[in-house]
């Protein structure tokens, strides 16, 4: 491997040590605590594990971190009716509505019933317009982290050709956002894109978030360039025993690392940045909500 690594686990650290620092502040010089809510529907495995960990990071940083578990039966109305109460708590700055939900639940409706300043995921329709018309808003928190990690990595980002792989809502899309406000000349690809290994080998940045495992091989990355891979995928592990899977992301690591300048691995890149952002945008939340400057270095 010639690659330089970008330690995600490691960078992400960092990112909850400054807000820990900028919680202490608030609550030192403002008698300020920053509130947390997330919300779970239903008992998906994945999604109770995630809210563990965000709750058990919201509290390790200072803050305060509410949950809603509800039942997967629970109506749609009763759903708005818990987003509401939280949307008129002074005490909570930040809303999560954990995804996927219940299929009889209508996630764009409840998204969008979440306050656009609370609406620390990023994913409310006036958060999406305020970032393509290069407003502030809430960034959704995986593109974030990527932001975060190519700009420690690379300082400008002006001027560079960037690709994003996959046009999803919660990834693509914003990605492609974030890179253009920062000057870079962005293509987003998908898998309908005509020659995508030619459209791949011309960028400087390659950022992974399509969905499927090793997708991208090394000789699609152009000597140098930097890989960020948003991908999270389980393969089948026999060798580790029966019933055993390894994560892998969308780009083929080692073939990518012997070419890239520097790369994300998986798990430990992008990953452990999502709940690291998702607290960086509480904590943004929270100081615009009381008209304070906001935490440097934590936004985008």
């Amino acid at each position: 491997m010639t690659a330089t690594l970008i330690d995600g686990k490691a960078f992400a650290g960092h990112v909850r040590a400054q807000v820990a620092d900028h919680v202490a502040r608030l609550k030192e010089e403002h008698g300020i605590t920053p509130g947390l809510a997330v919300v779970l529907v239903g008992e998906d495995p994945a999604s109770q594990v995630y809210v563990r960990s965000k709750g058990k990071q919201t509290v390790e940083v200072g803050m305060k971190s509410v949950e809603h578990k509800l039942d997967a039966t629970t109506s749609e109305q009763d759903l708005l009716a818990v987003v509401e109460q939280l949307n008129n708590d002074p005490e909570i700055h930040g809303i999560l509505v954990q995804l996927p939900l219940p299929a009889h639940l209508d996630e764009d409706l409840v998204i969008n019933s979440i306050a656009p300043e609370k609406d620390v995921d990023g994913f409310h329709i006036s958060n999406v317009g305020l970032l393509g018309t290069g407003q502030k808003s809430m960034v959704p928190c995986t593109p974030l982290g990527c932001l975060m990690m190519l700009r420690d990595y690379h300082g400008s980002l002006s001027g560079l050709d960037a690709v994003v792989i996959g046009r999803s809502n919660i990834v693509g899309k914003p990605m492609a956002q974030l890179l253009l406000g920062d000057s870079c000349t962005v293509t987003i690809a998908h898998s309908r894109t005509k020659d995508l290994a030619e459209v791949v080998r011309r960028a400087d940045i390659v950022v992974a978030a399509v969905g499927r495992p090793e997708m991208v091989p090394g000789d699609w990355i152009k000597p140098g360039a930097t890989v960020i891979d948003v991908g999270i995928n389980r393969l089948d592990a026999p060798e580790k025993g029966e019933g055993k899977t390894r994560l892998v992301g969308d780009v083929d690591f080692h073939s990518c690392a012997a070419v890239a300048g520097a790369i994300t691995p998986v798990p430990g890149g992008v990953g452990p940045m999502t709940i690291a952002c998702l607290l960086a945008n509480t904590v943004t939340a929270c100081c615009r909500a009381n008209g304070l400057a906001e935490p440097e270095g934590l936004t985008a």
